[in-house]
């Protein structure tokens, strides 16, 4: 009798019409559930949040996308807060050098993580990103007066207090990134440095990831200064000074009159050339007419004030 019931419903449903209209509700209901779920994938997509927490925070803003963005920003935030407090201690001596060169400014930076493994996140090189260009803003910001040779360092404290493009801290950025990644991490030290009109840069990083893009990242770093070189290759100059400085780790700059003392030489200048061995890097900068003014290596990991400078 049941069945008989509900099929004279359907019949009597369908003679007035109110099936086409719950096929239209339906309709409509599919359409719904396909922008929200097309909201979520733009969530998820522009913030890398988890399905769930994006669900649950279009859900609390009536999938207004814009409050749910900065809500789960600050959730993120103050769990990565809570995760750096608990994980603070925890040996972090792996991580990247960033390096950028711009036209007569250029930055070098450390910072560290757990493992190589989430060195190699792109989040977590996003963070190294962030960190670098916050480093040239406060350089260009504090020497835009200032004419000549300018070197500065920056230890991890005073790096944590620079603000971001968004305007946030980089030690809110870390405590974001802890969050994410689940590691403690820490941004160790940077150096800054401006050139006069007529002085050039070289740099080399070793052990690069992250593809090629405008901030070099690696294990080891360097970053030099020079004068001369013949028009055309200064780029190529540069890029072999930073390669041996890296390689050889010289610890102070020498004169260009220096003899070598042997393998176990810690002056630039009497090195054995890694790109010539037959030549001292003295000579091999004679030869291109070129001058070396100064130098900064770091390496992944060493201990502070360990960098040649």
């Amino acid at each position: 009798m049941l069945l008989s019931f509900l099929f004279r419903t359907v019949l009597r449903d369908a003679a007035k019409g109110n099936i086409c209209q719950h096929v239209k509700c339906f309709h409509s209901g599919s359409q719904l559930l396909s922008a929200d779920k097309a909201l979520l994938m733009k969530l998820r997509k522009s913030t890398g949040y988890t399905f769930i927490n994006c669900k649950k925070a279009l859900e609390k803003f009536d999938n207004d996308i814009v409050q749910a963005e900065t809500w789960l920003h600050e959730q993120a935030q103050k769990e990565g807060w809570s995760k750096a407090n608990k994980l603070e201690g925890r040996r972090a001596k792996e991580g990247l050098i960033g390096l950028f060169v711009g036209d007569k400014a250029a930055v070098m930076v450390e910072v560290n993580c757990e493992t190589d493994f989430v060195a190699r996140n792109e989040k977590f090189q996003q963070l190294v990103k962030d960190v670098t260009f916050a480093t040239l803003a406060h350089h260009r910001n504090k020497t835009q007066r200032q004419e000549g040779y300018v070197k500065s360092f920056l230890a991890g404290d005073e790096l944590s207090k620079l603000s971001t493009g968004e305007g946030t801290s980089l030690a809110d950025q870390v405590a974001l990134t802890i969050g994410r990644l689940g590691e403690n991490m820490s941004v160790k030290r940077a150096v800054a440095v401006g050139v006069p009109a007529d002085w050039h840069f070289g740099s080399y990083v070793h052990g690069g990831v992250g593809g090629q893009n405008e901030v070099a990242m690696g294990r080891y770093g360097a970053l030099v200064v020079f004068q001369g070189g013949k028009e055309g290759e200064q780029d190529m100059l540069g890029r072999k000074l930073g390669q041996h400085i890296v390689g050889e780790a010289p610890l102070s700059l020498g004169n260009m009159d220096d003899l070598p003392c042997g393998e176990s030489e810690t002056r630039l200048l009497p090195q054995t050339f890694l790109s010539d061995p037959s030549r001292t890097v003295a000579q091999f900068l004679a030869g291109k007419q070129a001058r070396v003014l100064d130098f900064v290596r770091f390496q992944c990991g060493e201990a502070a004030g360990e960098e040649t400078k």
